[in-house]
């Protein structure tokens, strides 16, 4: 399973790249919002992070469009931008027929707010590139994230197709273990998230443990 940042930040993004070693980056409206920059401004400070390298780099269209044609026009606008930018789309009709369109460009495709395997079929048959799943807005409204997950992968092995799942909306290390055995081709979260992941008290007491008897060795 591959590791995506979800952020705009270009320091955390940097920072990841280095020390994560992560495969791919995704990113929304409200990640840019928060980075306090404009959205083009944003998407070229992180091409350039990128650049030379083949990490997938998830951009989305204007959320406001409600015409195909319009979403295929600023998709493409964006992909000249970086080679690496992968276009996210909602689900939806014309979010499916734009990602249509797109593929017959040979432009890549994430379409994201996935919530139901119907969703993620149409998305994959029209050529999508991805589909994000949201795992932990389902989970907090009592729904089985995980389960979507594991029924979208169940469901591209038996047509074959090669769309790959990015497990979104990750909340907890948990989740990131759980997606992970449901199938996921991928995970996006934040890096407070992984931060987490990368850490258990169980380790913290044994390095203790292993470390007051160190403190007691002689080396030679």
């Amino acid at each position: 399973m591959q590791l995506f940042l979800d952020s705009a930040e270009t320091d955390e993004i940097a920072y990841a790249l280095e020390y994560w070693n992560i495969d791919g980056i995704t990113t929304n409206p409200r990640h840019v919002k928060n980075s306090g920059k404009a959205y083009l401004t944003v998407l070229e400070e992180i091409a350039d992070l990128v650049k030379d390298t083949e990490t997938p780099v998830s951009v989305q269209v204007n959320p406001r469009l409600n015409d195909w044609t319009r979403m295929v026009d600023e998709a493409s606008r964006l992909a000249e931008i970086s080679p690496n930018f992968v276009i996210k789309l909602a689900a939806g009709e014309d979010g499916f027929r734009a990602v249509q369109e797109l593929t017959q460009r040979e432009i890549q495709t994430n379409v994201t707010l996935v919530f139901s395997v119907s969703q993620a079929w149409h998305a994959a048959r029209n050529g999508a590139t991805y589909v994000s799943p949201f795992v932990g807005w389902k989970e907090n409204h009592g729904d089985a994230g995980v389960d979507l997950i594991a029924d979208c992968a169940v469901m591209l092995d038996n047509f074959g197709y090669p769309t790959q799942i990015i497990a979104a909306a990750i909340r907890n290390t948990r989740q990131i273990g759980d997606v992970a055995l449901a199938g996921a081709h991928c995970v996006t979260a934040a890096g407070s998230v992984y931060r987490d992941s990368f850490r258990n008290p169980y380790t913290d007491m044994g390095n203790k443990i292993f470390g007051d008897a160190w403190d007691g060795t002689e080396m030679d």
